[in-house]
């Protein structure tokens, strides 16, 4: 058994949760938490990042003040940003297929290069497991 732990981004809660349906999991559990990936260090990237973020972040009712300053909490790495954790426990020969499913489900190419900020995904094994209603253990508590 192996369990399945996957960072997303907030906005790919239902893409996730529709994957992994059809893929076939039974069940999973999710939660919001808060967190911060790798930060890029490339200056030109981070400036054309800026002025990509800064340029969607302006509306007529924005502070650019406000907006500058989140901006640049976001790639300075000093601000937590919210994203949803699975957590899914499979049998082992369906973690190749559980991990397409969930990274099909949330790769953007958005931000700077492809898909940074797409998520991570951990997988671990599980020693053992009971389904409490049944009291079934092991590989059949799971699905």
């Amino acid at each position: 058994m192996k369990e399945i732990l996957a960072v997303v981004r907030m906005k790919k809660t239902g893409a996730t949760k529709k994957a992994l349906v059809a893929a076939g999991v039974a069940g999973f559990t999710a939660v919001k938490v808060l967190g911060r990936g790798n930060l890029v260090t490339d200056p030109k990237a981070i400036e054309e990042c800026k002025e990509k973020l800064l340029s969607m972040g302006m509306d007529e009712f924005s502070e650019a003040g406000d907006t500058e300053k989140m901006v640049t909490s976001f790639l300075d790495g000093s601000r937590f940003f919210p994203r949803r954790l699975f957590t899914i426990l499979v049998h082992d020969d369906d973690v190749p297929r559980i991990i397409e499913a969930i990274a099909g489900a949330n790769r953007t190419g958005y931000g700077i290069g492809d898909g940074i900020g797409d998520g991570t995904i951990f997988v671990m094994p599980v020693s053992d497991a009971v389904r409490v209603r049944t009291g079934e253990a092991g590989e059949a508590a799971i699905w």
